[in-house]
């Protein structure tokens, strides 16, 4: 079987690698070894690279890249679900996550996600024309109601640590805040989407 003939940016990433096992650099070899069709070779090298540096965003989306051409759509959403709770503005987790929790018929995940596409890239027209189809796929399976008078947030409970302390030393409140940003804008979008289907035309 002839050799592969590789372009000189895999063999300039591989010597680097071989130089400094524990560096960054795994995740973009992995990418061009996915790109350069190598997948399983991707997988493996971005699954060592995460073994040294287990929270770095760029490598679990290398992996996630090569997991989704190998169609392992469950491993892509277990990789990246906690990238896109912690970073959500990464878009490119967040359109792996989405397209992966299509095809594994999670609607309503699937639509969280392209809303938050869409919230960051607002003139993003196809991910806009996506999301109607999924909110009315949602609406009709039952999955995803219209909350009118949507509950307020539990306050926290500051009685025991001071102000600073829950503000930055508390990663569930932070959790917390996101989620409620994710609430909020979604309600946002599903306001703005009436208003646009009122004034069309």
């Amino acid at each position: 079987m002839a050799k592969p003939n590789f372009s000189p940016i895999i063999y300039d990433y591989l010597k680097k690698y071989q130089q400094d096992p524990t560096s960054r650099v795994f995740a973009p070899l992995a990418e061009a070894y996915r790109k350069s069709g190598l997948v399983d070779e991707a997988i493996e090298i971005a699954r060592e690279g995460l073994r040294v540096h287990p929270g770095f965003i760029g490598g679990r989306v290398a992996l996630a890249r090569a997991l989704f051409d190998k169609k392992l759509y469950s491993e892509v959403v277990e990789e990246l679900n906690p990238v896109i709770q912690d970073v959500p503005d990464n878009l490119v987790a967040q359109r792996l996550f989405a397209e992966s929790c299509l095809m594994l018929g999670r609607v309503a995940d699937a639509l969280s996600a392209y809303k938050m596409l869409l919230y960051f890239s607002p003139e993003d027209v196809e991910t806009g024309r996506i999301v109607k189809e999924l909110e009315a796929q949602a609406y009709e399976q039952g999955t995803l109601v219209l909350r009118t008078d949507p509950k307020p947030a539990p306050l926290p409970d500051y009685s025991i640590r001071n102000a600073q302390e829950a503000i930055e030393g508390d990663p569930g409140l932070k959790r917390e805040q996101w989620i409620h940003k994710i609430e909020t804008l979604q309600n946002l979008l599903m306001r703005v989407e009436r208003y646009r289907t009122r004034h069309s035309g």
